[in-house]
């Protein structure tokens, strides 16, 4: 009988996605370029962190932003609204963004001029958390109409994420959305995760967030 070879086809591609990750980091720290992966499932308020964010932080660093979508491109053109450089990865079914899709994006952006990228990723709160993209943050957010116990289902995003934002909640009066039992659940998994209540309708909790950012982003330049 012949002998059967067993090629684990995932664990070379997270492997190979890792390699070229690593990668793009180390570029991205020699050029002092700071990069954040923005998880979230489909509308939890991606869109909307990234436009409040950068209408707070455009006076103070060159922004663009990376858009990955399936397959339209609405949300880049609310981007190109504010006047940020903004490049869409249409992913054509993959429920994700990688290292070699985050590395096409690079190369069409002049990265001797900006300072902060921002990857708005698929909504899909699986795959995402799976796959390097070699951002220096990895930040999700959770919206209080999902429920406070996705932390209980997909564990693993909330494990590998830096920031937990908590999006919508002025939603919170009507709803049996329990912000210190999610916090309590989140600490198991992930003790050092950083989370920020806001919303991005009344504009509360954004400022703090903000602030957070900006003095991170300072510090990995100084670095």
């Amino acid at each position: 009988m012949e002998e059967i070879r067993l090629i684990n086809i995932k664990e070379k591609i997270l492997a190979d996605n890792e390699n070229l990750a690593e990668e793009i980091r180390k570029e991205l720290a020699e050029k002092k370029v700071y990069m954040l992966n923005l998880m979230s499932s489909p509308g939890a308020g991606k869109t909307s962190l990234v436009v409040e964010t950068l209408r707070r932080l455009k006076g103070s660093f060159r922004m663009a932003v990376i858009e990955g979508d399936i397959e339209s491109q609405v949300d880049s053109e609310k981007i190109a609204a504010e006047g940020v450089p903004a490049v869409q990865l249409r992913t054509g079914g993959a429920c994700h963004l990688d290292a070699p899709m985050i590395r096409a994006a690079l190369d069409s952006l002049a990265l001797d001029k900006l300072d902060l990228i921002i990857i708005e990723n698929v909504g899909n709160l699986v795959c995402p958390a799976e796959f390097d993209t070699g951002a220096a943050r990895k930040v999700m957010i959770l919206s209080v109409p999902e429920g406070d116990d996705k932390v209980l289902k997909y564990p693993l995003m909330f494990s590998v994420s830096d920031v937990l934002v908590v999006n919508k909640i002025d939603y919170l009066p009507g709803s049996d959305f329990n912000l210190k039992l999610l916090e309590e659940r989140v600490r198991r998994l992930n003790a050092g995760l950083r989370i920020f209540p806001v919303s991005c309708k009344t504009g509360e909790g954004l400022e703090e967030w903000c602030r957070w950012l900006e003095a991170d982003i300072k510090a990995y330049r100084e670095r």
